[in-house]
């Protein structure tokens, strides 16, 4: 059940991610168009980056479980056995750690935006907590999904991110156009 439940939120932040780079596509297109026949989005470029950086930030924990994000396996790809599993292990730590400092201070950036009222100082007066939530959103969605991943990893199983190495050429070339590389 709780599975389930941690798949849907990151497969729904990956949906949300998707709706924000849809945004920024309508967005740009109204803007670009919109110059020679003299319409304007007011603060349309403000509605872009905040958009962007929900984009990226929402897009994080659903890039991780599906193992797309960038990873540099030079040493771990070398070990095998209960040295990778432990490698596996630190590099969860760390890479937790690291993602859990970031929140805290995303979080408490959002949290201080909304008690204190800031407001963009742009053409449209918008309380700033409002689009920070995208990016403190998404690093506590990451967050999770890292400390979910360190636990099934700690109990003596394969990353989920992972993906199975290629056996022939047409595999290795199947996984590089997957992955768009």
């Amino acid at each position: 059940m709780i599975r389930q439940a941690l798949d849907k939120l990151y497969l729904w932040a990956g949906y949300a991610a998707g709706a924000f780079l849809v945004a920024i596509f309508v967005l740009m297109m109204l803007l670009s168009s919109g110059r020679p026949i003299g319409f304007n989005i007011p603060a349309g470029d403000d509605l872009v980056s905040w958009c962007m950086v929900a984009t990226s930030f929402l897009g994080l924990a659903h890039t991780f479980r599906h193992g797309e994000m960038i990873r540099v396996g030079l040493l771990i790809d070398r070990l095998e056995g209960r040295t990778r599993h432990w490698f596996e292990v630190a590099a969860l730590l760390i890479g937790g750690c690291f993602v859990a400092f970031f929140f805290y201070y995303a979080a408490q950036m959002t949290y201080f935006s909304w008690k204190f009222n800031d407001m963009a100082q742009g053409v449209l007066a918008v309380p700033l907590w409002i689009p920070q939530l995208g990016y403190s959103g998404g690093l506590g969605i990451l967050l999770i999904a890292f400390i979910d991943e360190f636990i099934h990893v700690i109990r003596g199983n394969t990353p989920r991110y992972e993906k199975p190495k290629p056996k022939t050429a047409e595999e290795a070339i199947e996984q590089a156009i997957q992955s768009a590389v």
